[in-house]
């Protein structure tokens, strides 16, 4: 990412920076590689897990990240339900922040 990523608001009103975000956006879907899920839910996750390990991991554009966020978001938007409780926190996580990123990145 570029050096001029926008800073975010955390709850407790701290800035956590585009990069920080997305580094939180693939250990979500990372840690549901690790879980027993639903076999369809799982194809989903492991292409959004890989997109996102893309834009956690290399130096990108923030409009190259927003593309990227997009497209975790329409593959999260795949699953329903992983047949794991704990994976379904970890998607419920993923799908909270690519549009956290998304709202944030839109008004900067």
């Amino acid at each position: 990412m570029t050096d001029d990523s926008h800073p975010i608001r955390t709850a407790d009103g701290a800035e956590d920076s585009l990069e920080e975000r997305t580094r939180r956006l693939y250990r979500s879907l990372e840690h549901t590689a690790e879980l027993p899920i639903d076999r369809q839910a799982n194809r989903w996750l492991g292409e959004a897990e890989a997109v996102a390990r893309d834009v956690a991991t290399n130096d990108l554009d923030d409009g190259v990240v927003v593309e990227r966020v997009e497209k975790i978001q329409h593959l999260l938007s795949e699953v329903d339900e992983t047949g794991h409780d704990e994976a379904d926190d970890h998607l419920e996580a993923a799908t909270k922040c690519c549009a956290t990123i998304l709202e944030e990145t839109e008004r900067n």
